[in-house]
């Protein structure tokens, strides 16, 4: 049997919005215990931040609520009490200038993630918080298997913020979802979001892998952007996918406007001005400067072009991109799915279970990249903490 243990205040999971619902207790005065299953904390926060932690956006707060759609209302007044202006304050606390990027994303000076996350930890560890590393939740009450054998928890309160599913490897397994639909607690399934999509190229494209495609407007459904994004083996990825990936997951087609900056007329006139004699390709090198890997996308979607420089105008206004479905959830940057609202109090308590809490990815909300993310997950941790610590 597992030994049993009473404590005041339990945190299973130290990702973002797991640690922020710790110091939100634990500030109100509660002693926390945080239980993680990895030998680190944060280990998918860390891996965010290696090519540079967007921490939030520069857009204003009330443009940012609006980026998650049907969740925008009831995620609403955490992002206000919470939301990017408080994030700012709380990471200059930690000791961490941010700067705006020219995207308006906003990113700590260092960039990466770790120098804010040792000097969280050692605030924490100020307060009191007790981090347990490898400690995994079994279910049941609060089971946890650890390296000193079974063990049970016994807390006033809890929060729960165990992430989505995607990025196993660094604990974000989803394996929480059997455990919270055993008690009866609704869930949405998991779905990848933020992620990139499968096209079946053709070798020709093999040089090209890698290749950044900038200066394009891209359009899925209602939602078009101008954004870069990359071309790789298993399909296409990068910032522009990821904002349209909703969309697309969705079934909405991919198309590309390759001269957003021209409109019909003038491609068309260039092109009609070209010598009838030189080839497609040197008709667009010469008329557009098209080349290299936007040449060849454009090839290998559209193949034959059309010799008439109207058709072939309107084509390049539109290209459609052959995606075969997204890239594998576990390879996403977030997941979609989870706790769904009805399941959850304006306190995010759960409704089936009295005294336990959720925050972060394991609640049913999407989002696109950009800063939107990782202030969503601290804005309900730190609603959930502030309202756990009242029990």
């Amino acid at each position: 049997m597992p030994q049993n243990e009473a404590i005041d205040a339990l945190v299973i999971g130290a990702g973002p919005a797991g640690l922020m619902a710790a110091e939100a207790m634990a500030r109100a005065g509660r002693d926390v215990v945080v239980c993680d299953a990895k030998p680190s904390p944060a280990r998918k926060f860390l891996m965010a931040g290696k090519s540079g932690l967007n921490l939030l956006n520069a857009a204003p707060t009330e443009d940012q609520i609006a980026t998650y759609a049907e969740a925008a209302d009831w995620l609403a007044p955490m992002l206000r009490a919470f939301g990017p202006d408080q994030i700012r304050d709380w990471a200059e606390g930690l000791g961490q200038p941010l700067f705006t990027g020219s995207s308006g994303r906003i990113f700590p000076r260092a960039m990466k993630a770790s120098p804010l996350l040792r000097a969280w930890l050692a605030r924490l560890d100020g307060l009191g918080v007790e981090l347990r590393r490898n400690w995994r939740w079994q279910g049941g009450a609060f089971d946890f298997v650890t390296p000193e054998g079974p063990r049970q928890l016994v807390p006033r309160v809890t929060v729960l913020a165990l992430g989505g599913a995607s990025w196993a490897r660094l604990g974000s397994d989803g394996a929480w979802a059997a455990h919270v639909a055993a008690r009866g607690i609704p869930l949405a399934p998991f779905q990848p979001a933020n992620m990139g999509f499968r096209v079946n190229w053709s070798a020709h494209m093999t040089p090209h892998f890698g290749a950044p495609i900038k200066g394009t407007c891209l359009t899925a459904g209602a939602q078009s952007l101008r954004a870069e994004f990359t071309l790789s083996a298993r399909g296409v990825e990068g910032g522009g996918i990821y904002a349209l990936s909703r969309a697309l997951r969705e079934g909405a087609p991919l198309v590309l406007d390759l001269f957003p900056d021209l409109d019909l007329q003038t491609l068309v006139s260039r092109l009609a001005g070209q010598p009838q004699k030189l080839s497609q390709k040197n008709r667009l090198r010469r008329a557009l400067g098209l080349q290299g890997a936007r040449l060849a996308l454009l090839l290998e979607c559209a193949h034959p072009l059309p010799a008439n420089a109207r058709a072939l105008g309107h084509l390049l206004k539109a290209v459609p991109v052959p995606l075969t479905g997204p890239r594998p959830m576990d390879e996403a940057i977030s997941t979609a799915g989870g706790i769904v609202r009805a399941g959850l109090d304006d306190s995010l308590m759960l409704r089936d279970w009295p005294g336990v809490f959720a925050a972060g990815e394991m609640l049913d909300w999407d989002a696109p990249t950009g800063g939107y993310l990782l202030t969503a997950c601290l804005a309900t941790g730190h609603w959930a903490g502030n309202h756990a610590a009242r029990i």
